[in-house]
């Protein structure tokens, strides 16, 4: 069923009537000569202009995009206010396989998209999209970060996602060891590609003990050459969450990577990583705690990359970035603070917090 504008019926309930709505703004984007289809969703301007990367994949539905959009807009808002940022969350999909649909002409075409919003979202790389995709993007909106140092941007942001992944690692470290030293302890790393071998080479200048594995043989080898002791690598996912005497397990690739499946052969006592959205539903993070098995609150601690292109809209301070992508420390035992407090699931504490910032910034502008 459709309705007159031929909008899936189902995409407008879950805008305006499910637990994934709530959104401010979705805008379906067309641009017939480039080819461009895509979709920006804006979940929050509470805290300032909504702040969230472009991913470009090959969605098997508009339907599937949309929602995708509608998640991972309403998870920037969190992850956002978590940071500290004075940013709401968005994000935008572009429908279409990256290597074979993206043109300079569709790129141009997104960017007119974005800047016809007049500021209210402000875009970055995501999957499927890069530093050079922004910097054409960029010609056509000035409201584009993750731009490279060439044309006044930040470049690479793995760089301080990495960072802040190792201090949420050395606060869960913190929290259930009394110790934040990782020296001596085993690490799991789930994709060691843009993130993951950036967070391997904080473990080893640590001291800690790595264990890696990634879907791309050639991404394996580049670890263990960078880094010939210390580091081991396993055929698969399924043999590192089973590996003996593992600390912390890292998933620094796709999203839900915990689920039921995974979590009762899980060996580590605590899951700290990168990747984005890693409960593949609600009820996960209960059965790690059951399991006594600490989660770090993956929205909270991945922040650096976020950190780091947010910084770029008031030109860019690698310095300044890195300080306040170390207070992810600071966040992360805090959280863990408030969950035992309420005696809820660290991921429930965070989600309070962060709504709690939301819902003050909305007060304020509505005193005003």
């Amino acid at each position: 069923m459709t309705d007159v504008t031929g909008a899936s019926a189902d995409v407008l309930h879950t805008l305006f009537h499910s637990d994934q709505g709530g959104h401010e703004q979705v805008v379906l984007c067309q641009d017939r000569a480039s080819g461009l289809k895509a979709v920006i969703a804006i979940h929050s301007t509470a805290l300032g202009p909504a702040l969230g990367g472009t991913r470009f994949y090959p969605y098997a539905t508009e339907a599937a995009a949309v929602a995708d959009a509608l998640n991972l807009a309403r998870g920037m808002s969190y992850k956002n206010a978590m940071a500290g940022l004075d940013h709401g969350g968005g994000k935008a999909v572009i429908i279409g396989d990256p290597e074979r649909d993206k043109t300079e002409e569709l790129l141009l075409a997104y960017g007119r998209m974005v800047a016809s919003l007049g500021g209210r979202y402000v875009t970055a790389c995501d999957v499927g999209t890069y530093v050079a995709d922004m910097d054409v993007v960029a010609r056509e909106c000035r409201w584009t970060t993750g731009r490279s140092p060439e044309n006044g941007g930040a470049g690479d942001s793995s760089v301080l996602t990495a960072f802040g992944v190792y201090q949420g690692m050395r606060a869960s470290a913190q929290h259930l060891w009394g110790d934040p030293s990782l020296r001596g302890r085993t690490v799991g790393v789930a994709g060691v590609g843009k993130v993951g071998h950036h967070l391997v080479g904080h473990l080893r200048d640590e001291g800690a003990q790595v264990v890696i594995t990634d879907v791309r043989a050639d991404a394996v080898q580049r670890v263990l050459d960078l880094h010939p002791a210390g580091v081991t690598a396993v055929a698969d996912t399924e043999a590192l969450i089973r590996v003996e005497g593992l600390d912390i397990y890292a998933p620094c690739a796709l999203g839900g990577a915990l689920d039921d499946a995974t979590v009762p052969v899980l060996t580590a006592a605590v899951v700290c990583g990168a990747a984005n959205n890693q409960l593949a539903h609600p009820g996960v993070e209960k059965d790690l705690a059951d399991r006594g098995i600490l989660y770090a609150p993956d929205y909270v601690v991945n922040a650096g990359g976020v950190i780091q292109v947010a910084d770029e809209l008031h030109g860019f301070d690698f310095d300044r970035c890195k300080a306040k992508a170390a207070k992810i420390f600071d966040t992360t035992l805090a959280i863990f603070a408030r969950a035992k407090e309420d005696g809820i699931p660290p991921a429930a504490a965070a989600d309070r917090i962060a709504e709690q910032r939301m819902a003050e910034a909305r007060g304020s502008r509505a005193a005003h």
